[in-house]
């Protein structure tokens, strides 16, 4: 009899959880295909968190200036394009993942950044760029961004680069994970 009391109980409260966790999805409606084309994805679980955050602002911008930078990325990672892939990063950036890759005895650098942050078939979005001198910041949706996330970009040499930072990560405790990021 207890048995069936308790699992009542969770029952209950697994159907009241599943209700609460209903929602709207915002889709870019822009018609900006350069933006909202590319093949790829990422692990969810690379980027814990990250999945969870939900940025409800109007699009104000397509990312004329950084979307392409977040396409070029996307397609080094399903290219497994070292070169490409390099030139969309900052060198403090490529020197984390290599820290990472060498902890894991791996030599590939896109496909080990590839394994947590490409899926074949997913689309990234890009909106509301936002550049103040030197340094930019662009939401993302898609891969492992289920939701828009801001992530930062710092113009290096006179091209974007991303920073690997974000807001969402900025008090996130360092932690000694699989993810390049």
């Amino acid at each position: 009899m207890k048995r069936e009391i308790y699992l009542s109980i969770f029952l209950g409260a697994l159907i009241s959880l599943i209700a609460s966790c209903g929602g709207t999805s915002s889709v870019n409606n822009s018609g900006n295909s350069a933006n909202s084309n590319v093949n790829s994805t990422a692990n969810a679980n690379a980027h814990p968190g990250m999945n969870t955050t939900q940025n409800n602002e109007p699009t104000v911008n397509n990312a004329p200036t950084l979307g392409p930078v977040v396409q070029q990325y996307y397609e080094a990672l399903k290219d497994k394009d070292d070169a490409k892939l390099r030139e969309t990063m900052t060198t403090d950036f490529q020197k984390n993942i290599e820290q990472d890759m060498k902890d894991q005895k791996r030599k590939d650098f896109a496909a080990f950044v590839a394994e947590t942050d490409y899926r074949p078939g997913q689309v990234i979005e890009t909106r509301n760029e936002k550049i103040e001198g030197d340094k930019g910041s662009v939401e993302v949706r898609g891969h492992v961004y289920k939701n828009w996330t801001t992530l930062y970009l710092v113009k290096d040499g006179g091209k974007w680069k991303f920073t690997g930072g974000s807001p969402e990560t900025e008090n996130m405790p360092k932690s000694n994970t699989n993810s390049p990021h």
